[in-house]
């Protein structure tokens, strides 16, 4: 089999490595579950970024998505291995944090659950919260089997829902829309 530059086939049966490590791992492995969940995260938030209507949104989510590839690397790395890839801190939580108030500040009160839909944008959004929703059940559980990963990654996986849920909203505004309730 001749190699490419975009496959090697050395996952060909079912296994990958760790950063830092030759060993291969199973690609049905926990490490590789929260990776590939984080992966498919990023990748949502992309589609929520191209169909933003929000110029700082759009900017914003590229540092979003940059922190989440910092995180990834972070996990994929062995544990001996794990302090060359720094993971997300508690700067990058407070960061989350003040963009989701700036957000919310913008927003009338809900009196009630929403039913995503409204605009494209920010049924992207709702999407993404919801892909971001399993990358956290997935790290949970990664982090149950490999301690010491540090608390803000959790937290910043758990805010990050959060900011979906307030850009679509923002979204839905920003587009006319005041989001569809689920008791009409």
């Amino acid at each position: 089999m001749d190699e490419s530059g975009f496959y090697t086939g050395k996952g060909d049966r079912g296994t990958t490595t760790r950063l830092g490590e030759s060993r291969r791992v199973g690609k049905d492995s926990a490490l590789i579950e929260v990776v590939g969940a984080l992966d498919e995260a990023t990748a949502a938030i992309g589609v929520a970024r191209a169909h933003a209507q929000s110029p700082m949104l759009q900017e914003e989510l590229l540092t979003v998505q940059r922190h989440l590839y910092r995180l990834l690397s972070h996990l994929s790395a062995t544990p001996e291995k794990r302090s060359t890839y720094p993971s997300l801190s508690g700067e990058d939580v407070a960061w989350l944090e003040a963009l989701i108030a700036g957000i919310e500040r913008q927003l009338p009160p809900l009196k009630d659950f929403v039913l995503p839909g409204d605009s494209v944008s920010s049924a992207a959004f709702h999407m993404a919260r919801t892909i971001v929703r399993r990358a956290e059940r997935r790290l949970v559980a990664f982090f149950r089997l490999e301690p010491g990963l540090g608390e803000d990654s959790l937290a910043y996986v758990n805010r990050l829902s959060s900011l979906m849920f307030v850009a679509a909203l923002s979204e839905d505004y920003e587009d006319g829309h005041a989001p569809t309730l689920s008791r009409g």
